[in-house]
């Protein structure tokens, strides 16, 4: 067997404690919490921005990971619009908008590059993120590039 991480000794830390200190049913609701954070924590250190398209009039980003409300931060700060060319792309192929914060960080740095002039467009965004924008509403103001493929699933 392999060593266990840090991360999860300290939550059966914390959790052995409470138990000792409380008892069970507030222990276990602790471990949840402790747990959530923890992946919260460790997840927003994951996502990843790469230049894959880079030429005079268009760049584009390709994201890797969880775009949610504890990685929105480091997301936002990646971008710099001043120095990006007028189109920029951001490629969701391997990553995933999962709440209304990921949403908001998107527009906010929609906006950003509306303040200078230049358009951003979101490429390859799965049909649960459509959903999300379509549900949002006038609450987002993000363009969507509609040359996303559609797959089919070929049926014998």
């Amino acid at each position: 067997m392999g060593k266990a991480p840090k991360s999860d000794i300290l939550v059966i830390a914390i959790v052995t404690g409470v138990t000792v200190a409380f008892d069970l049913a507030i222990a276990v609701l602790v471990g949840v919490i402790v747990s959530a954070l923890v992946f919260a924590w460790k997840s927003a250190k994951h996502v990843q921005i790469k230049i894959s398209k880079d030429e005079d009039n268009e760049r584009t980003y390709m994201l890797e990971g969880l775009l949610y409300f504890g990685s929105v931060r480091e997301f936002s700060e990646r971008f710099d619009p001043s120095s990006d060319p007028d189109n920029v792309v951001v490629d969701f192929r391997d990553s995933k908008v999962c709440d209304l914060s990921g949403l908001e960080a998107l527009n906010a740095l929609a906006e950003r590059y509306r303040k200078l002039g230049k358009t951003l467009h979101l490429r390859h965004l799965s049909p649960d993120c459509r959903d999300m924008l379509q549900q949002a509403g006038t609450l987002v103001d993000i363009e969507v590039m509609d040359d996303d493929p559609h797959y089919s699933v070929a049926r014998v």
